[in-house]
């Protein structure tokens, strides 16, 4: 079998990460599908998927019309979007082993933020195609009507931790307030989280917060509307209790992945035979531990970070500012070759306090699979 090329040939200390939904979900999909060489591997995902989550849906879905007229997908094609994405992201990795020879089973792990921990679940063998797309769009035009009266909003200290458990404590405080409900999507950082509510539920939230830190706290609210996975705003169409029945009657799910896959859930590499299951409930009402992942990404020593799927947003944005973060801390004290010198030996690694591991951010080489396809000659 043909060598795999670079950044392919460490597969033991390369991870694999997998983008959610977003506002935009076409990337370079309509390249990838018009392509003379990938274009019949990313057609037959697409199909596939079009068809099951069809059937789910009750409804035709054709994603390969929607991608060769560009069609951007969002709310108002929720379905759509998501079998868009996993179809993208299979047909991503279908490519790199049938044309590159990649031996994806043998990299360090996966990971994947909100809907794309169910695709890295899929991709390791742990859920069948079937089952991936039939649970994630099955409830999706419900969830998509719950974005309707919410908001999202990047919540921030500039000058402290914002702890978790007094965010998700002011969340409680504001629910029991009235019929609004607010709650904690996504955990970004030490002094980030977003936040997801309904009518005035964030403001209140936010006044909440302010009276309990001594530093301003920072609302940044987003224009778009986005549904609220995550949250216990999906209890309202009973979300999770659908999704857990639904699971209950499934084929797949009673194997580990391989390879492992670290969890936005639990922030750890969880699952085994049996637990996809429950891991998947709590995946739908509870936040993503996206700073648990990034850090487990750097003190496991992971050197190279593949980006899979259409145009990916959140996963290599926190990288960035955590890399842009440690080299100003650095710049001054830590020139770069003693910085190398530090996270390059395991000896001199654990001689320094545990949080060391975030001294490796700038190290982490991070490839966007689109742009790296686009740009090979076959």
């Amino acid at each position: 079998m043909p060598n795999s090329p670079p950044p392919f040939q460490r597969l033991s200390k390369t991870c694999f990460a997998f983008r959610g939904y977003n506002f935009e979900n076409l990337g370079s999909t309509p390249q990838l599908l018009a392509h003379p060489a990938y274009g019949p591997i990313m057609r037959r995902r697409l199909v596939q998927c079009s068809e099951i989550a069809s059937e789910h849906v009750g409804r035709k879905i054709d994603l390969i019309r929607r991608v060769e007229a560009r069609e951007e997908l969002g709310l108002n094609a929720y379905a759509d979007a998501i079998a868009l994405i996993i179809g993208a992201e299979l047909a991503q990795l279908d490519i790199l082993r049938e044309l590159f020879h990649v031996e994806i089973e043998k990299s360090q792990y996966f990971l994947g933020y909100s809907l794309g921990e169910i695709v890295a679940l899929c991709a390791s063998g742990a859920l069948t195609v079937e089952d991936a797309v039939g649970i994630t769009t099955a409830m999706a035009d419900d969830t998509a009507s719950l974005a309707q009266g919410c908001q999202l909003a990047v919540v921030f200290c500039r000058k402290q931790a914002l702890p978790l458990k007094l965010v998700q404590q002011c969340c409680i405080e504001t629910n029991q307030e009235g019929d609004e409900l607010v709650g904690v999507s996504a955990v970004l950082s030490p002094n980030s989280v977003l936040l997801i509510g309904e009518g005035t539920a964030l403001e209140r939230c936010r006044e909440k917060l302010a009276d309990q830190l001594p530093c301003r706290v920072f609302f940044k609210v987003n224009e778009h509307r986005w549904p609220p996975m995550h949250t216990p705003l999906v209890w309202r169409q009973s979300i999770n209790t659908r999704a857990a029945l639904f699971m209950a009657k499934m084929q797949s799910g009673l194997v580990a992945p391989k390879p492992p896959v670290l969890s936005m859930v639990t922030g750890k590499l969880s699952y085994d035979e049996t637990n996809l299951r429950d891991t998947i409930y709590r995946w739908v009402d509870q936040p993503q531990l996206l700073w648990a992942v990034v850090y487990e990404t750097l003190r496991s020593g992971t050197e190279t970070i593949i980006h899979i799927g259409p145009g990916p947003n959140i996963i290599p944005a926190t990288y960035h500012r955590l890399s842009d973060n440690v080299q100003l801390q650095t710049k001054g004290s830590l020139g770069s070759r003693t910085l190398s010198t530090f996270v390059n030996r395991p000896w001199l690694k654990n001689l320094l306090p545990e949080r060391a591991a975030l001294l490796r951010a700038p190290m982490i080489k991070h490839v966007m699979i689109e742009e790296w396809l686009l740009a090979q000659e076959l």
